[in-house]
């Protein structure tokens, strides 16, 4: 697992970079990241009581994945060694805080990364176990999210140029199919994850 945890800190150091080459020092708000993914989680979920609802699941897994996007990033700023994040992180993953329900464990979250303004990954772990997310998983998808933002970055999405949605659908919903038809256990995952994005994208 820390193995595997320093794989995804190295991957975020580079995305992060290649959104702002100086991007430890701007003061982004990754507490505010997180809180509003929080909040859209919830709603994929559902939790109105007037109208019939269906959790999506596999939508709060990929609000999960941005909000650990957000998570890390917000670690690596600490100033802290890339070893020490990992064995904290590992650590905390196995020791999850949750409360009665999922709703409730999103509340939970939601007020102590404002409480703090940091990562609270034992009640991140406690939503993980609560939607049935294992760290494989959580690995898999983390890999592929983040070679989809690559894949936005390098096709002008900070320009504004970037298609987001491919032949009527999102291009979170394009990952994951490309994710279903790759083998994670290959060393080149993240490269035929990117080939399979470049050969589905419509431009």
């Amino acid at each position: 697992m820390q193995q595997q945890i320093l794989t995804m800190l190295t991957m975020q150091d580079e995305m992060n970079t290649k959104v702002h080459p100086e991007w430890r020092k701007q003061g982004f708000a990754w507490h505010r990241a997180m809180w509003v993914e929080l909040a859209e989680m919830l709603d994929h979920y559902g939790w109105k009581w007037w109208k019939h609802q269906q959790p999506d699941i596999e939508q709060v897994h990929l609000e999960l994945i941005d909000i650990f996007h957000f998570g890390l990033s917000a670690r690596l700023v600490s100033g802290e060694s890339v070893d020490v994040i990992a064995n904290s992180v590992e650590e905390l993953l196995k020791t999850p805080n949750k409360e009665a329900s999922f709703a409730e464990t999103i509340e939970t979250m939601v007020a102590n990364t404002l409480a703090t303004k940091g990562f609270d990954v034992a009640t991140f772990a406690g939503l993980m176990e609560q939607s049935e997310l294992s760290f494989d998983e959580l690995f898999r998808h983390y890999v592929g999210k983040n070679v989809l933002n690559f894949f936005r970055q390098d096709h002008g999405y900070k320009t504004g140029e970037y298609i987001k949605i491919w032949n009527g659908k999102e291009d979170n919903e394009v990952l994951m199919d490309v994710l279903r038809s790759t083998d994670a256990s290959q060393a080149d995952f993240k490269d035929k994850v990117y080939q399979g994005l470049k050969a589905a994208y419509p431009a």
